[in-house]
């Protein structure tokens, strides 16, 4: 993994990425995958490498939103049940290099939505979530965050926002949490079929914790800087065109 001839400007920009996810409550799987592809990492790396690092980062962000009181249990709850075995039962499929990098193109178009606040209005109308649409919901955005590595936040903070289930800081709360959640059950699912991590994993992780740390704590106070955010949403569009074209 550290072989890459390019490693050095990977890791001077890994800690933005986490910085920039955790901010808005993110572990940053999408962003973290969309840099693993521009630099041409393994395949087989990526994904168990991204649920680690979105364990940490998330959980990071998770206890700085809860410390300043936004999280909702009962939201969380609505998701969570059944997002957990759908994650785990998606982290366990091994799917074809090429088709895993069109379906994560895909989805890093919700992460450069959410980098260029497309989903950033709130309502001060909040509406209560219905338990069936919880549960769909859940289960969809599970299974896809363990089949492709990621926690499944750049979906579900954009659900909350558009349905009015929650306003910005408490879908960041909610959603950390249940990053936090799919990437650990994902991550079991790899696991359980052999999948093993890579020892520099972990040096990746104390990279990431370093902007997780800071985007945390700044970002359930005070924290937009949307100049970053705009850098970041550049460098995923890239990454999206090499997973989608290449």
């Amino acid at each position: 993994m550290l072989q890459n001839e390019n490693i050095y400007f990977f890791l001077a920009i890994l800690p933005i990425v986490s910085f920039l996810y955790s901010s808005v409550g993110h572990g940053g799987a999408s962003g973290y995958l969309a840099l693993m592809a521009l630099f041409s990492f393994a395949p087989e790396s990526m994904k168990p490498t991204a649920l680690l690092l979105n364990i940490f980062v998330a959980g990071i962000s998770f206890y700085y939103y809860y410390k300043e009181g936004y999280f909702n249990k009962k939201l969380f709850l609505a998701f969570a049940v059944t997002s957990i075995p759908f994650s785990l039962l998606g982290g366990r499929f091994d799917i074809d290099a090429s088709l895993y990098k069109k379906i994560l193109a895909v989805l890093l178009i919700f992460a450069i939505l959410k980098m260029l606040n497309v989903f950033g209005k709130e309502s001060d109308k909040i509406k209560d979530i219905k338990l069936w649409q919880g549960l769909i919901v859940g289960a969809i955005i599970g299974f896809f965050s363990g089949l492709i590595g990621i926690g499944g936040g750049i979906i579900l903070t954009p659900l909350i926002l558009l349905f009015h289930w929650g306003k910005m800081k408490e879908a960041a709360a909610v959603s950390a949490l249940f990053i936090w959640v799919n990437s650990a059950s994902a991550l079991i699912g790899q696991f359980s079929i052999g999948i093993t991590l890579e020892k520099e994993s972990f040096l990746l992780v104390a990279i990431a914790l370093i902007g997780g740390v800071l985007g945390g704590y700044y970002g359930s106070k005070k924290i937009n800087n949307q100049k970053l955010r705009y850098i970041l949403a550049f460098v995923l569009i890239i990454a999206c065109a090499k997973l989608m074209f290449t």
